[in-house]
């Protein structure tokens, strides 16, 4: 696909985004820094779509709200085909390409809470693209280089092969329990490196740059703002909590 398709085929799907189904602990390396024991199942949880952005488009945090703001770049999976009680050897037919993610995670909503929709569905915490590229441009999903950079500073590297469950095993195992229609999206995890789980702790802060990196794909960057009726916070900012 040409670069000028892949972006218009990114802001088609952008557009059309109903769910955003995620995964939790699902990478080896972030299991271990996490310091608990790898799924047994995939732990599926959602991101509302209203939290969807674009390349560019500002992450834009309430002070007021939370204060531990994390990055996570993931693979994310656009369907292209109804998929309903799909066997995890012909999953990947239904696949109609790839885009980078970045899992922006409120850590004290997540955890406080105890249970992970409300963290994970702040507005403007979906960045996604630069393009969508079609599934022949990435022949095996387990092969793609992951990174995340934040003001200069790389804070993850990783691979999908240190995913605990395959992109084909998570898309059958979603299947059976409930439809995936075209133009929906699975993001598959995080490896290691999100600041929560850092010495000492950091989040991001308005002024900061994230840049997340997918082989095949391309780098998403998008800035960091204030929201709400808080106070401007002052740029600059990744720091220790």
């Amino acid at each position: 696909m040409s670069g000028l398709a892949s972006y218009l085929v990114f802001f088609a799907i952008q557009a059309l985004v109903f769910v955003v189904v995620c995964l939790g602990l699902n990478y080896l390396d972030h299991v271990r820094e996490s310091g608990v024991e790898p799924p047994a199942r995939p732990l599926v949880f959602t991101k509302f779509p209203t939290s969807v952005i674009g390349p560019g488009e500002a992450i834009r945090i309430d002070p007021e709200l939370t204060e531990r703001v994390d990055w996570e770049v993931e693979l994310g999976v656009v369907i292209g085909r109804t998929m309903s009680r799909v066997p995890a050897a012909s999953a990947l037919e239904g696949v109609f390409g790839y885009t980078a993610a970045n899992d922006v995670s409120a850590r004290d909503l997540q955890f406080g809470d105890g249970q992970w929709v409300r963290g994970k569905s702040i507005d403007t915490f979906c960045p996604l693209g630069p393009v969508v590229v079609t599934a022949d441009e990435i022949p095996d999903p387990q092969a793609v280089s992951l990174g995340t950079v934040v003001n200069g500073e790389t804070m993850q590297d990783s691979s999908t092969a240190e995913m605990v469950f395959g992109v084909a095993e998570l898309l059958s195992f979603c299947s059976f329990s409930f439809t995936l229609e075209p133009g929906d999206l699975l993001l598959s995890g995080t490896p290691w490196g999100c600041g929560d789980f850092m010495e000492p702790r950091r989040s991001l802060h308005p002024g900061d740059l994230v840049e997340v990196t997918v082989g095949g794909i391309g780098t998403l960057s998008n800035p960091v703002e204030v929201s709400g009726a808080a106070a401007p916070v002052a740029a600059g900012a990744l720091s220790g909590d």
